[in-house]
C-alpha cells in the first residue's frame, strides 16, 4: 500500500497493488488479510469479493500512520459487516486507552528505557482488550481470531468464551514461547514487540495452554524493519517488530518437542492444518493426502545448528535468535511438489500464488 497524505481506503486498488508485489517476490503461496480501519468499512465487501481471508484490526495504536486503530464502535460495526460476509475478524488486542495513558505518563516523566516501555504495556491492557473483543464477537455472531496472544491468562479468557459458544480462536508466536522480558532487557531493540515479551511465569502458563490445545495456531508475526528504525535512545520510538519467519518451525521443534516433549502432531497442526481449517483454505492446503498440494518441509531433528547472521534470508539480517542453538534444521522445502529450498539455498524463482478461502473461490 503506497504511503500518502490521506487516510488509506484499504480497497480493491490496495489489494491489487499488494497482489502484484507478492506474486513478483513470494517463494510460497500466500493469503491476504483485509484491513479493518475506521475509514474503510464501506470497502469490506469488495475486499471479500477479491478473496481476503478476513479482516485485521488494531485495538491499540499500530505504530503505522496508514493503519489506524479501531474503537469499540468501529469494531462492532466491522464485526457486523464481516459476519454478514461470512468473514473472520482478527484483532491485535491491547487497550488503547490504557497503553496510551501509561506511555504518556512515562514520556512526561522522561522515562524512555526498555523497562519503562514494558511497564507501559502490561498484561492487564491485553486482557482488557481480549475481553472487549470477545464480548463484541458474541454480540455480533462474528468469527474472531485473536493474534499474538502473549500470556496464558489471555488464552484462558479465550478458552472460556469458546466454551460459552463464542466462535473464537487464537494465535501465539515463537518469541513469546522462547523469549521473556529478561531477553528484551538484555537484547534491546531487536526483541521489541507489542504486546511485549512477558515474565517467565506468563510464558510457562502459555506453554501449558499450548500443550492442552487451547492455542489454535502459531505464527511468526514477522515484522522486519531497516536497522535505522531500531536505533533510538527513546525505546518508545524504536520500531516494534521481530523478524522471525525463518526460524518459527525450528524454534517450535527445539523448545516445544525436544525440550518440552510437545508431540509432533500437535506442532504440525499449529502451523499447518489448524491454519487451513480456521481460515477456510482449499482442501489442497494444510494436509498430506492424495490430491493435496505437496507443500512439505523436511527437517532433521538430529542436527544441532546455531542461528548465524550470514544465514538469514531477510533483507535486513537482524534477529533476536542470533547465536541460539537449535536442535532442528530445515533441510528441504517443497511448494506444490517443487523444491524451493535445499541445504541452505533457495532453488527457484518466486512461484507463490494467491490462495483464496473456499467461500471466495471462482
Amino acid at each position: 500500500m503506497p504511503l500518502n497524505a490521506h487516510p488509506p481506503t484499504l480497497d480493491a486498488d490496495s489489494f491489487n497493488q499488494k497482489l502484484a508485489a507478492a506474486k513478483a517476490g513470494s517463494l510460497v503461496d500466500f493469503a491476504f488479510w483485509g484491513g479493518l480501519v475506521p475509514t474503510n468499512l464501506d470497502h469490506l465487501e469488495e475486499l471479500a469479493e477479491l478473496g481476503v481471508i478476513g479482516f485485521k484490526a488494531f485495538m491499540s495504536n499500530s505504530g503505522i500512520e496508514d493503519f489506524a486503530s479501531v474503537d469499540d464502535q468501529v469494531l462492532r460495526e466491522g464485526m457486523k459487516r464481516s459476519a454478514a460476509l461470512g468473514k473472520i475478524v482478527a484483532v491485535h488486542a491491547e487497550s488503547d486507552v490504557l497503553t496510551r495513558e501509561l506511555s504518556e505518563q512515562c514520556l512526561r516523566s522522561g522515562k524512555t528505557s526498555v523497562r519503562d516501555y514494558l511497564d507501559s504495556r502490561p498484561i492487564e491492557a491485553e486482557l482488557d482488550a481480549i475481553k472487549r473483543a470477545l464480548a463484541t464477537a458474541g454480540e455480533t455472531g462474528c468469527a474472531l481470531h485473536i493474534v499474538h496472544v502473549s500470556c496464558g491468562a489471555g488464552i484462558a479468557l479465550i478458552a472460556k468464551a469458546r466454551k460459552a459458544g463464542v466462535d473464537v480462536t487464537c494465535e501465539t508466536c515463537p518469541h513469546y514461547l522462547v523469549l521473556t522480558e529478561e531477553d528484551v532487557l538484555h537484547l534491546g531493540a531487536v526483541a521489541k514487540c507489542a504486546p511485549p515479551l512477558r515474565p517467565k511465569a506468563a510464558q510457562d502458563a502459555l506453554w501449558q495452554s499450548l500443550r492442552s490445545a487451547q492455542v489454535t495456531t502459531v505464527g511468526s508475526d514477522h515484522s522486519p524493519s531497516p536497522p535505522g528504525m531500531k536505533l533510538d535512545a527513546n525505546f518508545f520510538k524504536v520500531w516494534g517488530g521481530i523478524s522471525g519467519a525463518q526460524h518459527t518451525l525450528p524454534l517450535l521443534l527445539t523448545e516445544g518437542h525436544v525440550n518440552r516433549q510437545v508431540a509432533l502432531p500437535l506442532i504440525s497442526r499449529l502451523v499447518s492444518s489448524n491454519v487451513a481449517k480456521r481460515f477456510k483454505l482449499p482442501a489442497a492446503k494444510g494436509r498430506i493426502a492424495v490430491g493435496a498440494d505437496a507443500d512439505l518441509v523436511l527437517t532433521d531433528l538430529g542436527q544441532t545448528c546455531t542461528v548465524e547472521r550470514q544465514e538469514l534470508f531477510y533483507r535486513h539480517p537482524q534477529s533476536p535468535y542470533l547465536g541460539r542453538a537449535l536442535k532442528a534444521k530445515v533441510i528441504r522445502t517443497l511448494l506444490r511438489g517443487q523444491t524451493i529450498f535445499k541445504d541452505g539455498k533457495i532453488k527457484t524463482k518466486p512461484l507463490g500464488n494467491l490462495v483464496k478461502p473456499v467461500d471466495s473461490e471462482n
